[in-house]
């Protein structure tokens, strides 16, 4: 009974509307895993971008699992640790930048050219995205416990709820970021011209976050 009650009331402090509204906030701030996500439905099609949607969602758990166990308040106190992640990360982006430029030509059918390669390089790729970004961590350090309810029980307990409800809330809006683009790219796949023009765009993108993230203080 007592388990129970104290389910009861973590659930609820969760699903706060405060929590909700401010997760979404966050969530729907077009960032590399939207951007990931959204090139990912517009280049191979709705399947695709459900697999970029789940690996960006998956990369989220080492931060909260850092966060849970104290790993971002070392981050976030060591300079060294936090500069080798940081550069990892920005490293990572240029990469993606570079490889989707040296991509060229019409996408096709996009599906059927993905079912070819498989979906796990597209999930994997989204969970390095999120992984090799430390301020990730560091956020969640700054943003769950705020959220937490003292007389509700073990902190840990609810910081892995919440964490949980964020990651629930990030692979739907993901997941519909991807329909959208997958949509727009089913009518314009065929054209050689958009998609140099798309990929050069998201290109600029991933190496402003790459940048960005370089110079970033924490």
């Amino acid at each position: 009974m007592e388990g129970w009650r104290w389910n009861a009331r973590c659930g609820a402090e969760a699903m706060s509307p405060e929590f909700l509204i401010t997760s979404l906030i966050v969530v729907l701030i077009p960032g590399t895993g939207v951007v990931y996500t959204v090139m990912t439905g517009l280049s191979a099609g709705r399947r695709a971008s459900v697999a970029a949607a789940f690996g960006c969602t998956l990369g989220i758990i080492p931060a909260i699992l850092a966060s849970v166990a104290g790993l971002a308040a070392i981050l976030h106190t060591s300079a060294v640790l936090f500069q080798v992640l940081k550069y990892a990360g920005a490293a990572y982006l240029l990469y993606l930048a570079w490889m989707t430029l040296r991509e060229s030509g019409a996408a096709g059918t996009g599906d059927g050219r993905q079912v070819e390669r498989g979906l796990l390089p597209t999930v994997r790729t989204g969970f390095l995205i999120n992984i090799l970004n430390p301020k990730l961590s560091v956020f969640f350090l700054a943003f769950l416990p705020q959220f937490i309810d003292p007389t509700a029980g073990p902190a840990v307990a609810q910081l892995l709820l919440l964490g949980g409800v964020f990651m629930a809330m990030t692979f739907v809006v993901f997941v519909v970021y991807g329909a959208f683009a997958a949509m727009i790219g089913a009518r314009v796949l065929n054209s050689e011209a958009f998609m140099r023009w798309m990929r050069r765009g998201v290109a600029a993108a991933f190496a402003g976050f790459g940048l960005r993230l370089a110079l970033s203080e924490r």
